[in-house]
């Protein structure tokens, strides 16, 4: 590398202390991409729309035709093309070093990638950039454990076959939740089902009668717990991590609703034909949270809610989902700013209220 790129080194920057930049900032940041889109401007001139990812976040930026390719893998520095280079088309799970500047477009900040660098992929590895969890993964595996064990049985016998007996366990706690809109990163989905749960039996605890005059409901706790635990164990099958988070071939033809029901229901089987003592209706209870944890058909629930369990399980995936948007989008605020930009997936502007 040479002397100009190791100074752009001493000065690599990260996503979050690129997204705390003031317009008109130039950056230079090392990251591995998760998505490149090619492009048409008005002009019929080709654009990249570019996401790169690394431990603290990602930021979203542009790579206009004007912008310079360069390759840094090897001992020669030379310029690469775009339009015929094979390195370019496969970006996506690779390392690369980005100089930019920090532009305004529509009254917000965008990030325009006026140099992109191709680097020694062995000398820096895409998954060393691949963002995780920001809790400490022994202490979701304990509260997981924990979870478990806290269910009486048949249920209890019924999560451990699923989750430890055949090793479900492994894929599901380095999984993410999703490409983009939450949970994101290596070990997202036991992050997000641990909050789920965790709300979730709160919430169920909350309705057992205190006293002669509560009336309260008859719901099942531990059916509680393990659809919340379970809710997305489709997920495991639509997305992968390659080594940044993607939608495979089946998230993409079945999503990961119908792939967790069918799941679901098949290591059912598996453990009643095992002998494994657990009734066909606590079966189907759980099934039923699986299929309608959505909350309605238009956000993908083949069915509505019709359980009290299923119902404070949607509830408590639809606020987890809420509040980790809250998190994520109040955080990127620069300065005393109070109010983000409008979020198109919660269809309101957030604020940050403390």
């Amino acid at each position: 590398m040479s002397s100009e790129n190791s100074n752009k080194e001493k000065r690599r920057l990260s996503t979050a202390e690129v997204r705390k930049l003031p317009r008109d900032s130039a950056f230079y940041v090392l990251g591995v991409v998760s998505r490149c889109v090619r492009r048409k401007d008005k002009n019929d001139n080709p654009f990249w729309d570019m996401t790169v990812m690394d431990a603290e976040g990602q930021i979203d930026g542009k790579v206009w035709g004007s912008s310079e390719w360069q390759n840094l893998d090897g001992d020669l520095q030379y310029r690469i093309d775009p339009l015929s280079d094979e390195r370019v088309v496969k970006l996506e799970g690779k390392t690369i070093g980005l100089q930019g500047k920090v532009v305004a477009y529509r009254d917000q900040n965008q990030y325009n990638f006026n140099t992109v660098y191709y680097v020694d992929q062995e000398k820096y590895p895409p998954h060393s950039f691949v963002r995780r969890s920001p809790v400490p993964f022994e202490a979701m595996e304990r509260e997981f454990r924990s979870m478990v064990d806290s269910c009486g049985e048949p249920v209890r016998g019924f999560l451990d076959f699923i989750f430890f007996k055949k090793n479900v366990w492994k894929e599901f706690s380095v999984q993410p939740a999703a490409v983009a809109l939450h949970h994101a990163y290596v070990n997202g989905l036991l992050e997000h089902s641990l909050c789920v749960a965790r709300s979730a039996v709160a919430i169920a605890r909350s309705y057992v009668p205190e006293s002669d005059f509560d009336v309260g409901m008859d719901i099942d706790a531990d059916v509680v717990l393990a659809g919340a635990l379970l809710h997305d164990l489709g997920k495991l099958e639509a997305y992968r991590l390659s080594p940044v988070p993607e939608v495979t071939l089946e998230g993409n033809t079945a999503e990961h609703i119908v792939l967790g029901y069918h799941k679901f229901m098949k290591l059912a089987d598996e453990y009643c034909k095992s002998d494994g003592a657990i009734d066909k209706r606590t079966v189907t209870a759980i099934g039923h949270i699986i299929v309608s944890h959505h909350g309605s058909r238009e956000f993908g629930s083949p069915v509505l809610p019709e359980t009290p369990e299923a119902m404070i399980v949607a509830a408590a995936d639809d606020l987890d989902f809420k509040l980790y948007s809250w998190r994520e989008h109040v955080s990127q605020l620069e300065g005393d700013k109070e109010m983000t930009d409008f979020v198109n997936s919660l269809q309101r502007r957030l604020w940050k209220v403390h």
